[in-house]
Parts: structure tokens; C-alpha cells; sequence
């Protein structure tokens, strides 16, 4: 029977310079909106802070970023896994520091499916979400718009475009999800353009189950990237 799922997904607020994204000297980060959707639900939900006008605060509230996490343990409890791409690494990491719930946030990252970190394991390199959705021949995410681009675009009030954005990302991570379970085989699109593929026979490991796997053959690459790099938070 196919896993019942709470994919998540975030935007952060400030704006990090430079293309290679190194935010951890920029942190905290703050986070402007969040998206989730479940097994169950027809349509993700976005979460956000909203002013007394109504209007979408800069960033989510200490408080509505605690409630976000702990709407993912009660999903946790009723029998949900919650599921990210790269969550482990960036996701849990902001929203452990955003909501000050960092013991429940490392509860939370050893026991969902991050199915990038899951590759990582595997094969020893990470892959990107729009590659996955590619390979999987599903729609993938919004054209137009990095997720660099969302902390500007939200400081301009182009709400709606980036809480579209993390909307379609999280449909893009539980249709990734859904559609390499059903296959029993998760499949991406390579730099070269061709179609790689890795056996799910048992499913989607958890961030824990990963962890156990033994180390792959990364003899090949002049750079390889270590578990740690994804789990040092925790």
C-alpha cells in the first residue's frame, strides 16, 4: 500500500547574494510563507503571517512558524510521513531556528522522507527537483521563477507569485513521491539530458533509514558531498 504523505516546503524572507546560495552565513533567514499538501488534500495550503490589514506580513511570526511544525508532528501521529526535497539539509534546519522548536524540528528530520537526501545516500549525488519531476515525466515546477527569486518577489508584493511557486513545489514533491512508489523505481534527468533511473523496492527511506545504508562508490568524483553536509544541524 502507497505511504500517506504530508509534503512541505518553504520560502525564506531575506534576500542571499551570489548564485551558490550559501545562506548559513546569512541566517537567520526569517521565512515569508509555507506550503503543504497531504495524500488526502486536493490542494496544497499555504501558510503565512498576515498584518492587521490583512495583508502578508515581511515574515512569518515565531508563532505561526511553531504552529506550522507543530501541525506536521499531529500529522506525524494521525499516520503521515512528512516528505520534502532536500528538507533535511535546508527546510528543517530554518524552521527548528524560525520557531524555536529545534528538539521537535530534529524529531521531525530523522523521521520523514527527504527523497533528495535518500539519492544522496544511494548514489552519492544530490539531484534537483525539476531533474526528478523530468525523468518522471510530471509537470515539475513553475516556469518563470527560481527560489532565489521569492524573497525579492515578496518584498515587491508579488504575494500570489511566490505562494504559487512554493504551491506547485509541493505538488511537484508528492507527485515525485506518489509516482516513484507506484513505479518502484525513481527516475531523473541527467546534465547530459539522458534518463537515469535507481530501484525503490522497498519505498522511500526515512532521513534515519538512509542513514544506514552503506556509503556508495564516490571514487569517480574530484568533489563528493558527505552525509554530514546535510545532517550537521542535527
Amino acid at each position: 500500500m502507497t505511504r500517506r504523505y504530508v509534503a512541505f516546503d518553504i520560502e525564506t524572507a531575506k534576500d542571499v547574494p551570489g548564485d551558490d546560495f550559501n545562506w548559513k552565513s546569512h541566517r537567520p533567514l526569517g521565512i515569508s510563507c509555507i506550503a503543504s499538501q497531504s495524500t488526502e488534500d486536493a490542494e496544497p495550503r499555504v501558510w503565512m503571517t498576515r498584518g492587521a490589514d490583512n495583508q502578508p506580513a515581511p515574515q512569518m511570526s515565531r508563532d505561526d512558524v511553531a504552529a506550522f511544525v507543530q501541525h506536521l508532528l499531529e500529522a506525524s501521529r494521525k499516520g503521515l510521513t512528512p516528505l520534502s526535497w532536500n528538507g533535511l539539509s535546508f527546510d528543517l534546519d530554518v524552521l527548528a531556528e524560525e520557531s524555536e522548536l529545534v528538539a521537535s524540528c530534529r524529531e521531525l528530520a530523522l523521521a520523514h522522507v527527504d527523497m533528495m537526501f535518500h539519492v544522496v545516500c544511494e548514489k552519492g549525488f544530490p539531484v534537483a527537483l525539476r531533474n526528478a519531476a523530468s525523468g518522471l515525466g510530471l509537470p515539475g515546477k513553475l516556469a518563470g521563477v527560481e527560489g532565489m527569486d521569492a524573497p525579492s518577489l515578496w518584498a515587491e508584493g508579488r504575494f500570489e507569485t511566490v505562494t504559487e511557486y512554493v504551491a506547485q513545489d509541493v505538488r511537484t514533491t508528492l507527485a515525485v513521491a506518489l509516482e516513484s512508489e507506484q513505479r518502484k523505481s525513481f527516475a531523473w534527468k541527467t546534465r547530459k539530458g539522458s534518463v537515469s533511473s535507481m530501484p525503490l523496492r522497498c519505498g522511500w527511506l526515512s532521513v534515519e533509514e538512509a542513514m544506514k545504508l552503506p556509503l556508495p562508490d564516490t571514487s569517480w568524483m574530484s568533489d563528493p558531498i558527505s552525509r554530514s553536509n546535510f545532517t550537521a544541524w542535527l
